[in-house]
């Protein structure tokens, strides 16, 4: 049999990261979609990153079988799509020999392309990993989640009825910088790291060195968190991604006063601000717009890197308020809750709705 060009869809997963683990694969025929082949295997206990690049390998070995021309993939793993368009370094020892058999199969086609996609559009293989799963479970034992995982997807809290892998956010505050060391309103304002900031935003890059799971970096517009971004992306061999939205809250004619001298200068509106969340500041923006703006964001990174693992690096507010998100708390969190400069937290997203906050102003790597 011998075919044109094939669309190869791959997906992977695995209950606990490492955890019972399988791959799913499907190959469809370019031109009218018809499914050509199937593959699924359960994989015993390995990560989720692994099984991805296996459900790669299998669907590459298939469409080779149907002699196809061309092969056209599609995932929603951002980490095997990158490092096989060349783009992000291959560093983890699991993935290089997986990268290479993927690569050395890739060779014998005319043309291949690699297309990250919403986990949504990847649903026939994603139902193939899960049947492959099911299996792996039967037979391995389920490790316990980790109460803090650095490295790993884990798996939902077991008191919570959530389906599908999380987006996974690390949600990084910016180091310090001269207003953060006055504890002055700093919003829109561009200061950058004091030399205090910058070796803070280096403990925190060390806290990443290594980490093959995390599959971007995305930061706030904002040079202070540009900056703390940089130094983990350099550790991790990622790009920086700039994310308009997670920007922080523009205090207006605030900006740059201490609590007490914006106290003193508009007495009567700052008391209201401390407590409803529809003030603004002086030519500045309400935290129920910060929320909205922010419920973009997660919607776009959600979307975005589906099921991966993400580092956020932003400002105090949007952080709160993905926190805030996630644990479905109402709006004093935002006046009650601590965050100290590049403090860590990690927040979940799940794709049917479901959240869960692992860690909060974590600064362990200090």
């Amino acid at each position: 049999m011998s075919v044109g060009r094939v669309v190869v869809e791959a997906d992977g997963g695995s209950r606990g990261n490492p955890g019972p683990a399988g791959y799913g694969t499907v190959v469809f025929d370019a031109a009218d979609g018809t499914v050509l082949a199937e593959r699924k295997e359960s994989l015993g206990t390995v990560t989720n990153n692994v099984a991805e690049y296996r459900g790669l390998i299998a669907g590459l070995e298939a469409a080779a079988e149907l002699g196809a021309s061309g092969v056209d993939v599609r995932m929603d793993s951002k980490l095997v799509v990158e490092q096989m368009s060349g783009r992000w370094k291959v560093k983890h020892p699991d993935m290089i020999p997986l990268q290479r058999r993927a690569s050395e199969l890739a060779r014998q086609f005319d043309s291949v392309t690699y297309t990250w996609i919403p986990r949504a559009e990847n649903a026939h293989a994603d139902r193939l990993a899960n049947e492959a799963m099911d299996g792996a479970a039967g037979t391995v034992a389920e490790p316990e989640p980790a109460a803090v995982a650095d490295k790993a997807t884990p798996a939902a809290p077991g008191w919570m009825d959530t389906t599908g892998a999380p987006t996974r956010m690390l949600l990084l505050r910016h180091g310090q910088t001269v207003l953060s060391v006055d504890r002055r309103y700093s919003g829109r304002g561009n200061p950058a790291l004091t030399e205090i900031g910058q070796a803070q935003a280096n403990g925190a890059a060390s806290r990443f060195a290594g980490d093959d799971g995390i599959a971007a970096v995305v930061s706030s517009p904002l040079g202070r968190a540009q900056q703390t971004a940089a130094a983990a992306a350099k550790v991790l061999g990622l790009p920086v991604t700039v994310h308009e939205g997670l920007t922080e809250t523009d205090f207006g004619e605030w900006e740059g006063l201490t609590f007490r001298e914006a106290a003193d200068r508009d007495p009567e509106l700052h008391r209201k601000w401390l407590s409803d969340t529809s003030v603004r500041p002086p030519a500045g923006e309400s935290f129920d717009e910060v929320r909205e703006r922010i419920v973009k964001v997660r919607d776009d990174l959600t979307a975005s890197y589906g099921g991966s693992t993400i580092l956020v690096v932003t400002h105090v507010t949007p952080i709160k308020t993905l926190l805030q998100l996630a644990l479905d708390a109402g709006p004093s969190l935002l006046f009650r809750l601590h965050l100290d400069l590049a403090s860590l937290s990690i927040a979940e997203f799940y794709p049917d709705g479901g959240s869960s906050v692992r860690l909060v102003n974590d600064t362990s790597h200090l």
